[in-house]
């Protein structure tokens, strides 16, 4: 789709794409925080910019050489797509992690809210960390998405919090005057039966306990002894490869997810041992007919979007890195009826274990 900010026009399209029309890759709350850019000459040069899931932002202010702030492969992925569409140099994009300290004072952060409070605190800690003492903080969100914890958070980091009018629906925290806040790891700490500890970062999912459909899968994964490839896809804390690994000690097991937040969770709670992490949204980089085992939890809630498109993709690059006579184990809301989709793909499907909300499913290629 095309945009237009004084007097350019830039061509932004989401990664991955997909076949509803009604998403986009901006929104009302991205045109609103450009317009109040532009309207308070805040056109900073030191910019970093959180959360801007398609590089919307990133691309349109690109003359400014803001930081780009990644916490998605799919984002990364998405950005670069669209700075190559509209002919910006990618060598000269720069980026960073949410735990970062960058490498220069920010004049200005901008920052999309996202549908985790614990997330949005853990952005406004690490923009704290790195702001100039008169820098300006600008948040936007869609007004229905608007929670009164996010006020909460804002105001324990900033002294001057305020709003701007709405305008389509969206709005605007202004946050200025940082409060002078020690830095701390934002982790949560969560067991599994009330035994075993789990760590992960703030904006990790399910950051109360571990998440139901992955207890649930916990009590019906099967492991063989020859299953010595091991996949655990959308790994996010590392609790289902942590449960392989007491099954199978031998097991070589590869953690891969799109969140860099959640694998950095995973590595504070996994062994030591023969183990590979991989910040990716897919699996087309790994050879074919590789692996003898994946288990999966995969996600179909993206922000506030419900979506298995990206699902249904995975499940396809599933059936091609898996060995002949390989397996893939994954649980799913019983509402989303994955086995449809998978009788599609994998010579046999069968539901392992069920109860009133999920389903376990073994698939054999």
């Amino acid at each position: 789709m095309q945009y237009h900010f004084q007097n350019k026009e830039f061509k932004i399209s989401r990664y991955p794409k997909t076949s509803l029309n009604s998403l986009q890759a901006w929104n009302a709350a991205d045109e609103l925080m450009l317009s109040y850019l532009v309207d308070n000459k805040l056109l900073s040069p030191k910019l970093a910019i959180y959360h801007d899931r398609f590089g919307f932002l990133a691309c349109v202010l690109a003359d400014i050489n803001p930081i780009s702030v990644i916490l998605y492969n799919s984002q990364r992925s998405a950005l670069l797509q669209n700075l190559s569409q509209n002919n910006i140099d990618i060598e000269k994009t720069k980026t960073a992690f949410p735990l970062d300290q960058l490498n220069e004072s920010l004049e200005l952060a901008l920052v999309k809210i996202p549908k985790s409070a614990d997330l949005f605190e853990l952005y406004l800690q690490n923009i704290t960390s790195n702001l100039q003492e008169k820098a300006t903080v600008i948040a936007s969100f869609m007004t229905k998405y608007f929670s009164k914890q996010t006020l909460e958070i804002a105001h324990k980091y900033f002294e001057d919090v305020s709003q701007s009018k709405a305008k389509k629906k969206a709005r605007l925290l202004i946050l200025k005057k940082a409060r002078a806040l020690s830095k701390t790891n934002l982790i949560h700490e969560i067991k599994l039966d009330d035994k075993k500890s789990f760590k992960q970062y703030y904006g990790v999912f399910s950051a109360k306990n571990i998440d139901y459909a992955s207890q649930f899968l916990l009590k019906h994964i099967s492991i063989s002894s020859t299953d010595q490839k091991i996949m655990d896809l959308g790994a996010g804390n590392g609790v289902i490869a942590w449960k392989i690994s007491k099954l199978n000690p031998s097991s070589k097991i590869n953690l891969v997810d799109d969140n860099w937040l959640a694998l950095e969770s995973a590595k504070l709670n996994m062994p030591q041992g023969d183990h590979y992490y991989h910040f990716t949204d897919n699996l087309l980089y790994l050879s074919n007919n590789s692996y003898d085992l994946v288990v999966s939890n995969p996600p179909f809630h993206f922000e506030f979007e419900t979506n298995i498109e990206i699902s249904l993709t995975l499940f396809k690059q599933v059936w091609k890195i898996l060995k002949p006579r390989g397996r893939f184990q994954l649980v799913g809301n019983k509402h989303l009826n994955y086995k449809t989709h998978l009788e599609k793909i994998f010579a046999h499907v069968e539901i392992i274990a069920q109860n009133e909300k999920f389903i376990v499913y073994s698939c054999v290629k």
